[in-house]
């Protein structure tokens, strides 16, 4: 039989229940969205609707009394088939539990004396429920009801394992990961849509993205961070990316460490950059180094200067770019190659002589696309290597490494972000002159997102100058945006639904944010807690009505004792800041300092207003330099960071830092600084809701 339906609303519980009672299906996702599911028979025969269909497995299933032993049981079944939606609902799963916990202690399955297609049904429904369920499951809150959903767990392990890891994905999710076939096919033979399929992660719109020449099995790719700071919201999307196309196509990714400029990098940079990978969740094979290879670049470079194929060349910085710039040959191009390589060990030596030169490749100086006008491939730097020390004088360009290292490392595929796209040819010129087989690169668009700066200078600037700390949870890194309270696995989905897109976006943080509002809802602590100042507001009395507040009284040390206002029984609830909660005046109370933040700057994207003159290149790099960092400043957000006194109910003491509440009526909060000491507050960032904040 086949089991037609729409890849956004798959019949799960039948899906379940042919699997348990070994009903073959071939379940193709081709219906319009909003379409019932269709089950053709193998006479061509035709039932539509998701009850219908499990109904009908329930009656053919090998199961006995699947769907009752008379009657009056398929009736029972019947009921608990219009019951089971009920836990999809956010509002209603808890008293759903409940019903069906304080059913459970009287009865040992649904129906009868036997699984049913009820119990599969709730079962479903359950699973899907994702960290909502699975933080009720943990907590022996319902007893008889975990002991029913495990028993059936574990009696079908086999067939529902596979069901959750196809249909459910790792959070329980009740969207459809869906294909007529288990593993990915090459590329080549993938031929529509509806054989490729769709993949689902965590509740994610649904997206799957083919690697050009890839084959299953044989895909190798390399994360490549420069070691010179920390892992950003923009470096996440390229890390997770590689890490879908090694699960998807069954490959490895490795970590490489682009560690060519001794100016910017250290070993501080290479710890933390593997922290955060490993925060990520990328499954990494192996870490290598740049620098690993630099005897065999060297030895490159030198073949490609005795093959004709580079030169050595003393232009001073200022006219190369010149020349680049209008394709004027270098007066050092037609240099013989004995001269080539004298002026090579001069650079190698760090000699003054050899300070002055830098190796270039000799591509096209007519060419349009400006990165084959004869780009550099090593220049000369003093500064001792993070690794090697003071070992080597000459270090070698990314565009001459990159293209070397990854095919001496047997890489398949380098994924690269769209801005790179002009010296995509250069890569491959480098890679044909270097004799080297080709590796494939595929591209994706830079994540950019409003209000933020993923510029290391710029965000540099703010810890310079005392605005920010250096995992501050205003910065865009990703040890910022979890201190924030970012939970790793929202920005996954929110990575992944974006999928490949070569489309230059500038995404919203409210997106993000709601989505970390779902994962962190279902499973955060409850907690109350009071604002200190509350002074000429109108606030809203819990169980009373509005007022204004017109004085606080405070004693010697500064505790709020008394509040004196006016009753204003006619405002509107609806439109008061504050939801006024008492607590109880005793010594039990905690003190609280509650955070919120603000973006750093004011503008949601930094644009560079300039009238070109003719003037030179040089001059024209440093005007624009300067003029972006004049315009950076200017929209510097001066006030970013907002703190309020608040007392909380005792037990807050035994928060962790990190730990996820919400304070009622208030928010969402990460724990930043536990509870030490009555008269040191614990501290609380807020935790954006939606609403567009960094």
């Amino acid at each position: 039989m086949e089991l037609n339906f729409a890849a956004d609303s798959p019949p799960l519980h039948a899906i379940a229940a042919a699997k348990i009672a070994g009903v073959s299906l071939v379940t193709n996702p081709t219906l319009d969205a909003g379409s019932p599911p269709t089950l053709v028979l193998a006479s061509g025969q035709r039932l539509h609707g998701a009850l219908v269909v499990l109904r009908y497995i329930g009656r053919i299933g090998s199961l006995p009394d699947f769907y009752g032993r008379d009657a009056y049981q398929s009736s029972q079944i019947d009921e608990w088939l219009e019951y089971a939606p009920i836990f999809g609902s956010g509002s209603e799963f808890e008293g759903a539990c409940s019903f069906v916990d304080e059913y459970l202690l009287q009865n040992t399955i649904l129906v009868g004396n036997s699984l049913s297609i009820a119990d599969v049904a709730v079962w479903v429904g359950l699973a899907g429920a994702g960290l909502r369920w699975e933080s009720l499951r943990k907590s022996k809150k319902y007893q008889n009801l975990v002991r029913w959903f495990n028993s059936i767990s574990a009696e079908y392990d086999a067939v529902l394992s596979e069901f959750v890891a196809t249909y459910l994905g790792r959070r329980g999710s009740t969207k459809a990961a869906t294909s007529k076939s288990k593993e990915p096919q090459s590329s080549s033979s993938r031929s529509t849509a509806v054989e490729n399929g769709a993949t689902e992660t965590a509740g994610s719109k649904a997206f799957e993205v083919d690697l050009p020449h890839a084959e299953v099995g044989k895909v190798k790719l390399r994360f490549a961070p420069e070691p010179s700071g920390y892992l950003h919201i923009g470096h996440s999307k390229a890390a997770l990316l590689n890490q879908y196309f090694a699960d998807r196509y069954k490959g490895q990714v490795i970590v490489r460490f682009d560690d060519t400029n001794p100016d910017k990098e250290s070993n501080e940079f290479v710890d933390n950059l593997l922290k955060d990978i490993e925060t990520l969740g990328i499954k990494y094979s192996a870490v290598t180094y740049t620098s690993d290879y630099f005897p065999q670049l060297m030895e490159m470079a030198e073949k490609l200067i005795k093959e004709g194929k580079a030169y050595v060349d003393d232009t001073p910085r200022e006219k190369m770019q010149h020349e680049r710039m209008e394709g004027i040959e270098s007066r050092c191009r037609s240099n013989s190659v004995e001269e080539n390589l004298k002026l090579w060990k001069e650079m190698i030596a760090g000699s003054e002589r050899g300070l002055m030169c830098c190796v270039r490749g000799k591509l096209d100086m007519q060419d349009p696309n400006k990165s084959l006008r004869d780009p550099v491939y090593y220049r000369c730097n003093l500064t001792p290597h993070h690794r090697i020390g003071a070992q080597y004088k000459v270090y070698p360009t990314y565009d001459f490494c990159c293209p070397f290292v990854d095919a001496v490392e047997g890489i398949t595929h380098a994924l690269r972000s769209s801005e790179y796209h002009d010296r995509n040819d250069q890569y491959y010129r480098i890679q044909k002159d270097m004799g080297l087989r080709k590796v494939h690169i595929y591209e994706f668009s830079r994540l950019n997102m409003v209000y933020t700066l993923l510029s290391k200078r710029k965000l540099l600037w703010f810890v310079q100058n005392g605005k920010v700390e250096g995992d501050d949870p205003r910065f865009p890194t990703v040890q910022g945006i979890v201190r924030r309270g970012l939970k790793i696995e929202a920005l996954i989905q929110f990575i992944l639904e974006q999928g490949a897109s070569k489309n230059l976006n500038l995404m919203e943080w409210d997106k993000l944010w709601a989505i970390n509002k779902k994962i962190i809802d279902p499973v955060c602590p409850r907690h109350t807690a009071v604002i200190e100042e509350k002074l000429n507001e109108e606030v809203t009395l819990k169980d009373w009505g509005n007022a204004i507040v017109k004085e606080i009284m405070k004693d010697e040390n500064g505790v709020v004792t008394q509040l004196e206002g006016v009753l204003h029984l006619e405002g509107s609830v609806k439109k008061t800041k504050l939801k006024l909660t008492w607590l109880p005046d005793t010594s039990e109370l905690v003190r609280l300092t509650l955070v919120d933040f603000d973006y750093l700057i004011t503008k949601k994207k930094l644009k560079l207003l300039l009238v070109l003159k003719t003037i030179s290149l040089l001059e024209l790099f440093n005007t624009c330099s300067s003029r972006k960092m004049k315009d950076f400043i200017d929209v510097v957000n001066p006030s970013t960071r907002t703190e309020t006194s608040a007392l909380g109910e005792s037990d807050m003491r035994n928060l962790k830092r990190g730990d996820v509440i919400q304070l009622e009526r208030k928010g969402y909060y990460r724990c930043d600084a536990p509870f030490i000491r009555p008269t040191k507050p614990i501290v609380l960032f807020a935790i954006p809701d939606a609403s567009s904040k960094l």
